[in-house]
């Protein structure tokens, strides 16, 4: 049985329609991009390149002393 509590984070994309498709970027991680087809192929790709850039994101912090902060907006 698996009590992991799933969150939900919301992030700002940047999609741009082109004559091949979609291109879709996220403004706040660097390099990370994506694209497709449709609007609905490049949405579901980001999300992808979204979870390999988090994956990245820890295996660089693994032997960092990690802390988070709130920030109201």
């Amino acid at each position: 049985m698996n009590n992991r509590k799933e969150t939900i984070i919301r992030y700002k994309i940047a999609l741009h329609q082109s004559d091949e498709g979609y291109s879709v970027s996220i403004p706040g991680f660097p390099g990370c991009w994506s694209e497709g087809r449709t609007e609905e192929e490049a949405l579901v790709n980001i999300e992808a390149a979204i979870r390999e850039y988090l994956s990245v994101v820890e295996d660089l912090l693994e032997d960092a002393e990690v802390r988070e902060i709130e920030l109201t907006v």
